[in-house]
């Protein structure tokens, strides 16, 4: 149960109605509402991540996922564990991506990825070695989109598990990213 109550509907200005009318229906949207100003912003960065980035999609999700576990994310991984099946993400590979970069069954890129996450997770900043691999293998563009990737989520989590947004009724689902290419 969320530590405070979700905002109600009825109270939302105009634009904060016509966003939320616009995006998926996910509680951590509705509960960001309790911050109008920040959600349109909030909801375009990450909008920007799914729709915009150079990512591959997998390796994409592999790094959220990430994120999501090592900070015990529970709304966060269910649903980008959603996501990353409708990208094809595999049930081994998901179980590899919650163990770490050391499991059987990654790509070279899946542990370097992971092990670029972890490494800025418990560092901030990424060490010499880990930063020359990653920018080696994904040039500057790509590796700047991973370290921001990486700590929208982290920031993402933060808020999620800070007021508890609960998963919504039915289980994850609510973004389908085939489907929901939203850009408030």
């Amino acid at each position: 149960m969320a530590r405070i109550p979700y905002p109600d509907p009825a109270e939302f200005d105009d634009d904060t109605a016509a966003l939320i009318g616009q995006l998926a229906p996910l509680n951590i949207f509705r509960m960001m509402a309790h911050a109008p100003g920040l959600l349109r912003p909030f909801t375009q960065l990450g909008s920007a991540f799914l729709f915009e980035g150079k990512l591959d999609p997998v390796t994409r999700e592999c790094a959220i996922l990430r994120v999501g576990y090592v900070s015990k994310a529970s709304y966060e991984t269910a649903q980008h564990e959603k996501i990353g099946r409708d990208l094809g993400m595999t049930d081994a590979l998901i179980e590899a991506v919650k163990t770490g970069p050391g499991a059987e069954g990654l790509s070279a890129e899946q542990t370097l990825t992971l092990t670029y996450v972890d490494d800025l997770m418990a560092n901030v900043k990424a060490g010499d070695a880990t930063f020359k691999a990653a920018l080696a293998h994904f040039g500057p563009n790509q590796l700047q989109e991973l370290t921001l990737v990486t700590g929208f989520y982290m920031m993402v989590c933060r808020f999620l598990e800070t007021f508890e947004v609960d998963i919504e009724a039915g289980g994850a689902g609510g973004l389908d990213l085939a489907a929901d290419r939203r850009n408030p």
